[in-house]
């Protein structure tokens, strides 16, 4: 099977790359892919760069050109979830993007014609990743993710998103991976370690925080891929 296994920084698909050590790297379209052989699969893995374009294009990419069967997505996230703590997993249920926005013609927040406002990932992956969290005894939460291309480090901003979307957590990158997964019938699994709480200081919690919570998530990751 081949995975796709997709991160927006480095420090999201570095800790993958160094327990697979052999790896072959391919440039294309100002990016790198990873293409890599791990228990049976054959895995290709990026990071996209931050935001919803960047995303979109090496989610496309990894799929149109790569072949990907699945995909994984592996990075962290702010927490808007008052029971979520730093270094805490989620993973989407469903995705919104907060930041699209027509309401000026009387549609709500997070709606475009020929869209939906929420957009599922897929309910099998989730299951499989319930199933790990219990071998590792690892806590895995579910919710809701909410994208859009701004870092949310303001208590207004977490709180108005919070209340339109019911958001469980915020970063700027799932929604548009999970669009181009389920326009192109692939299945999606999204996982986010909580890197800070998306509100004042933020930034610094993150700067802390990062490299830390990317590694559990990459983990958790690999460790999907060994049961897939």
């Amino acid at each position: 099977m081949k995975i796709a296994i997709l991160g927006a920084m480095p420090e999201e698909i570095t800790p993958l790359l160094e327990i697979l050590k052999e790896y072959k790297s391919i440039e294309y379209a100002n990016n790198t892919y990873y293409l890599a052989n791990y228990k049976n699969h054959e895995l290709i893995l990026a990071y996209s760069k931050i935001g919803k374009v960047n995303s979109t294009l090496s989610a496309s990419i990894m799929i149109e050109k790569f072949g990907a069967e699945i995909l994984l997505f592996t990075g962290v996230a702010g927490a808007f979830n008052p029971e979520l703590e730093i270094g805490d997993l989620l993973y989407a249920t469903q995705l919104a993007q907060y930041d699209l926005d027509i309401t000026a013609f009387g549609h709500p927040l997070g709606f475009v014609p020929g869209n939906e406002i929420f957009i599922k990932t897929d309910e099998k992956l989730n299951n499989l990743a319930l199933e790990v969290a219990k071998e590792l005894n690892i806590k895995l939460k579910s919710g809701i993710i909410a994208t859009g291309d701004e870092f949310i480090c303001d208590e207004a901003k977490k709180a108005k998103i919070r209340e339109i979307f019911n958001a469980d957590a915020c970063e700027m990158e799932g929604a548009s991976v999970a669009l181009v997964c389920d326009a192109l019938k692939i299945p999606c699994f999204i996982l986010r370690a909580m890197s800070d709480k998306a509100g004042e200081k933020a930034e610094f919690d993150f700067d802390e925080f990062v490299i830390n919570s990317a590694k559990i998530s990459a983990n958790f990751v690999l460790k999907m891929c060994e049961k897939l």
